[in-house]
């Protein structure tokens, strides 16, 4: 895998970014379950994106690419097909817990894989509730890891209580219930993203939201409609922290997605005193109605921060975006502490491990005590060699710090940030000066 060499440069310019992941995932798959052929508009085509569309396309849909758009044939809830291969889903956790939903309505058996990375995520959360609607799931460790077989058929809806807020174990249940005769309840212990409730009652489906529970109900007959996904938010977070924190930088982003439950990092950057602001393009799709997605433009320039406390019931709604706040955390006044950040130990890499690691290689004033993280600033980030852990987040962060740094900073394993964002150092490249 390659490396690369960053030296401190400033932020300054304007962009657009990639199509937000969550988004695009969920336009594959409840688009290949509704009944006409689904339009999608700027679709992310990162490697998970594409290991779910090709999941489907094994699966029996047709999905085809013309003038920019992804036209899904969609075969509706029971046109699925048994893949002839095992689905490999690479390092997507997203796109193996929701197609696990979703298999989990159908009357055949299929063998689910992903890379070593994901062979070790913790797949029980879904595969359990799963299990009570009635699907044969078989796995190492009681269905804990991947390699999962599940052998779907008729599901009964359950009520059920997430351990932990997420997005991804509440839509795996969803899309299960919608094979289920009756109503299927899910409740969180915090908001989550809600990109699967949008596109579901977009797409026609019976669901309702009440604060913390959702209910979908079903046997609906989706209907394919027309999806335009925003930017991605998480992608545009790498820029707006470091413009906040990097002398001279002063960057606006373009057509960005601003859901209601992706902009609490926004909002944070706010409260740690940064000169941030955000204005909708769509604005009626900005408050709380379940149709598309609210998008607009941000704008971010250097400012002083003061150090926040991060509570344990804000941490789903900035779990994607705390590794770089821990960068920008470095630069802040005061003490930064993160609280009950444990989801961070259960993604591509232990992230709290590996932020820890390298921000202290750098000189940062940076620990962790169990799954809290202590940050005080500011500190003067030197240059050093520091390591991605084969983790994307991790990878685009560091490259953040390298900006801010004196010297050279050299970061390992940077392929890895294809994951999610193939355009990166395109993007970058546009801003540095």
């Amino acid at each position: 895998m390659s490396s690369i060499v960053i030296e401190p440069k400033r932020l300054r310019g304007e962009i657009t970014l990639p199509p937000d992941k969550s988004i695009s995932h969920r336009a594959i798959i409840i688009g290949s379950l509704a009944c006409g052929k689904t339009q999608v508009k700027n679709l992310s085509v990162c490697e998970d994106c594409l290991r779910t569309i090709d999941a489907f396309r094994s699966m029996g849909v047709a999905i085809t690419k013309s003038k920019g758009i992804f036209c899904i044939q969609g075969k509706g809830l029971n046109g699925l097909r048994k893949p002839g291969v095992k689905l490999y889903l690479g390092n997507s956790g997203t796109s193996m817990r929701l197609i696990l939903g979703v298999l989990a309505g159908q009357r055949f058996s299929c063998e689910l894989s992903g890379d070593a990375s994901l062979s070790k995520r913790p797949m029980k959360r879904v595969t359990e509730p799963l299990s009570l609607m009635g699907a044969k799931i078989r796995g190492s460790d009681g269905a804990q890891f991947a390699p999962l077989t599940i052998r779907g058929g008729a599901l009964r809806p359950i009520c059920y209580e997430t351990p932990v807020a997420s997005a991804q174990v509440k839509s795996a249940v969803l899309l299960a219930g919608l094979y289920a005769e009756g109503a299927t309840k899910v409740t969180e212990p915090a908001k989550s993203r809600d990109h699967t409730e949008r596109m579901l009652k977009k797409f026609g489906a019976d669901i309702s939201v009440e604060g913390l529970l959702v209910c979908v109900k079903g046997r609906a007959n989706l209907i394919a409609k027309v999806v335009d996904v925003p930017g991605d938010i998480s992608s545009a977070s790498f820029f707006l922290a470091g413009a906040c924190i990097s002398k001279g930088s002063q960057i606006t982003v373009k057509s960005v997605g601003l859901n209601p439950t992706r902009t609490a990092f926004l909002k944070l950057l706010q409260q740690m005193g940064a000169s941030i602001s955000w204005k909708y393009q769509n604005s009626k799709m900005a408050g709380k109605g379940y149709n598309d997605e609210a998008k607009g433009e941000v704008r971010a320039r250097c400012s002083p921060l003061k150090g926040p406390t991060i509570a344990p019931e804000q941490i789903p709604s900035l779990i994607d975006e705390l590794p770089i706040l821990m960068v920008a955390a470095t630069q802040s006044e005061g003490e930064t502490a993160i609280q009950g950040a444990g989801e961070l130990r259960l993604k591509e890499t232990d992230r709290i491990k590996a932020m820890v690691s390298n921000l202290t290689r750098m000189g940062a004033d940076i620990r962790s005590c169990g799954d809290d993280i202590i940050i005080r600033g500011p500190s003067r980030l030197a240059g050093t060699t520091v390591d991605s852990f084969n983790d994307h987040r991790t990878a685009m962060s560091m490259v953040i710090a390298g900006l801010i740094a004196r010297g050279r900073t050299t970061i390992k394993d940077i392929d890895c940030i294809n994951i999610s964002f193939p355009g990166f150092f395109d993007t970058l490249s546009r801003l540095v000066c």
